[in-house]
């Protein structure tokens, strides 16, 4: 397991590093407030066009490793390249290609991990521990950065930062054990030689597709959140210390969820009833947002991330582990963080805007109401696993 916590540490704090500075650094490179949005907006777009496609290749070539790491070499050079265009155009192309690149890399270390985590005779392995140490590493790589554009005084070190870690995470992925994947062979024993064609296979399955309607409703529903809750605090009256505090709040719980709680729920409840149960916490949680600003509240509401969000990407790896055939693993990934959730959440992140500028903190009612649908969803999906001839068990005996 060793392998693969270096790997998740260096992946998460090159993106810590490098995500909450981008839009920094593009303007410091000459985009204005508009150029950055599209930019930004354009490159959303061709992350997910990239990551299905790229999933479907890392398949079809049985080398999703190798695939992997090609992939953080050329994101390690490409944000490198930022600091060298000045130009609106320069940027557009270095953002289309970084886009391209970066894209896969968040879906594709699941690919690995949770195939690892499955494997037989790997009892010791915890998914789950993977993931939430890479949390953990971006909250490290953030502060740093943040530490860094303090002592230097240009966003620019945050280029250098990311592109050295994302270097060291490609060293990682030639250090991973090698991961069986099985011939390119449907379960109905025909070839799936095209991405609509394989795409298709999983498409067939219904807990497969159950499974995207309740993560697109569950993870979708915290695009509010993201983009218009300090917005919320400060109408509130909340200072900048008490937002910043409530914000390392969900991210403790989504660390202990990862490490500590989401396994042994996992383990208890199996991975369809502790989806049902993030959707209930997600429709708890957007309920007192609705409601109120009052800081005790708040500090109720937020470690109930770690249920909306890792508890249910813990279930969603089991799901996948279980539902999918070996040799679509990662065509299943990729689809699953394309038009599962990041479709999804573009759309309703564009909606989001829309509905806070009408409706303030009560926008957060409609969120509550998608996770309210995302309950008997989960529980269609339990029922539809216990009818799956295609379980292949679950991700680190945790289902």
């Amino acid at each position: 397991m060793g392998a693969y916590l270096f790997l998740y540490i260096a992946l998460y704090a090159g993106w810590g590093a490098l995500s909450p500075f981008l839009p920094a650094v593009l303007a410091h490179q000459g985009a204005n407030s508009e150029e950055v949005g599209a930019l930004l907006a354009v490159a959303m777009v061709l992350r997910l066009v990239a990551i299905p496609a790229t999933g479907v290749l890392a398949d079809r070539l049985a080398a999703p490793r190798q695939v992997l790491a090609v992939l953080l070499v050329a994101a390690a050079g490409l944000a490198l390249a930022y600091g060298h265009v000045g130009s609106f155009a320069g940027l557009l192309l270095v953002s289309a290609l970084h886009a391209a690149a970066t894209g896969p890399i968040g879906p594709l270390p699941d690919v690995l991990a949770v195939s690892a985590a499955s494997a037989p005779g790997r009892e010791g392995f915890s998914y789950g521990w993977v993931r939430g140490a890479g949390a953990a590493a971006f909250v490290g790589g953030s502060t740093l950065a943040g530490l860094a554009v303090a002592r230097t005084g240009s966003p620019e070190v945050v280029l250098w930062l990311n592109s050295t870690l994302f270097a060291l995470a490609a060293g990682a992925v030639a250090l991973l054990p090698s991961v069986q994947v099985r011939g390119g062979v449907t379960e109905a024993g025909e070839r799936a030689p095209s991405r609509a064609a394989r795409i298709r296979v999983l498409l067939n399955i219904p807990s497969f597709r159950w499974l995207l309607l309740a993560a697109g409703l569950i993870s979708g529903s915290h695009a509010l959140y993201a983009g218009f809750v300090t917005l919320r605090w400060q109408a509130g009256g909340l200072t900048p210390g008490t937002i910043g505090l409530l914000w390392s709040v969900a991210v403790g719980a989504e660390v202990v969820v990862f490490f500590l709680l989401g396994p042994v729920l996992l383990a208890r409840l199996g991975p369809a009833r502790l989806t049902a149960l993030a959707a209930a916490a997600g429709v708890l949680r957007w309920s007192i947002m609705a409601m109120t600003t009052w800081v005790p509240a708040m500090l109720l509401a937020q470690p109930l991330h770690g249920l909306t969000f890792a508890a249910q990407h813990l279930a969603a790896m089991a799901l996948l582990a279980r539902m999918v055939p070996g040799h679509l693993a990662a065509t299943a990934q990729t689809l699953y963080a394309s038009l599962g959730t990041g479709l999804v959440t573009a759309a309703l992140t564009l909606a989001s805007g829309f509905l806070y500028a009408h409706w303030g903190g009560q926008a957060f009612w409609p969120m509550a109401l998608l996770c309210a649908a995302a309950v008997p969803v989960a529980l269609r999906l339990r029922a539809d696993l216990s009818q799956d001839d295609d379980a292949s068990g679950p991700v680190a005996r945790s289902s």
